[in-house]
């Protein structure tokens, strides 16, 4: 399979239950392709994908970009009824467990974050975050690594909220310091941390490594977790 059509989309979860909406685009985009007299090989050139994926998407098990859904509605004269589904599609695309969290968060008022092994997800880059998908073990396929960073970066949209919610953030002192894709990643990274540290609903403290007392040593309590924020909060550094 060549890299042009590995980029046609992304496969639905097992057991998602965006799966009943794709599978109507996917049907949708049958019809509109047999009502123009086309074959499925013939509407895989023109959108520039293969037609095992063109396939995929009309079976519903692959989810159609937003731009493939434009190019689609264009080809086969369908009049806006494709384009209708874009930003379902765009939602679609995100894994299942980052819907529900970007859900969570589109609705918080304030966010309490800790973080002890890397950036925490809100305040990575997009080439952070790449790297820390690609030394997944076991290993991630580059469509899924592509899927995973696209969805990392679209729930940094909190930042872009009105009203927007108080963000507190702790990061361990390692996090700053360990240079995950090299030196250069880890300098850009910082850099984007001082920006969204300047942000005037953001609180960034650091834990430092030296630290005699840690209350974010021991396992999850849901009945203590905000005191014990407190307390982390209380041990790092000042803002």
């Amino acid at each position: 399979m060549n890299d042009v059509a590995e980029e046609a989309g992304w496969d639905v979860e097992p057991g998602d239950e965006i799966a009943s909406l794709v599978e109507a685009v996917g049907r949708l985009m049958r019809h509109f392709r047999e009502a123009a007299g086309l074959r499925a090989a013939d509407f895989a050139e023109a959108l520039g994908y293969g037609e095992d994926q063109v396939r995929k998407m009309e079976r519903g098990v692959r989810i159609p970009r937003p731009e493939t859904l434009d190019k689609a509605d264009e080809v086969l004269g369908a009049r806006g009824s494709l384009k209708a589904f874009k930003e379902d599609m765009r939602r679609a695309r995100y894994p299942k467990k980052v819907r529900e969290l970007k859900a969570l968060e589109d609705r918080a008022v304030e966010v309490l974050l800790y973080s002890n092994h890397n950036m925490h997800g809100l305040l990575q880059t997009q080439e952070y975050a790449r790297v820390l998908f690609e030394m997944w073990q076991p290993a991630y396929s580059p469509d899924v690594v592509e899927r995973e960073t696209a969805a990392r970066i679209a729930r940094k949209s909190i930042f872009e909220r009105e009203p927007a919610p108080t963000l507190s953030f702790v990061q361990e002192q390692v996090t700053l310091e360990r240079p995950y894709g090299g030196k250069m990643v880890l300098r850009r990274q910082l850099e984007h941390l001082l920006e969204v540290a300047r942000l005037r609903n953001v609180t960034l403290q650091v834990m430092p490594t030296d630290r005699e007392e840690h209350a974010g040593t021991h396992p999850k309590d849901l009945h203590t977790l905000e005191l014990r924020y407190g307390m982390i909060r209380a041990q790092a550094l000042p803002p």
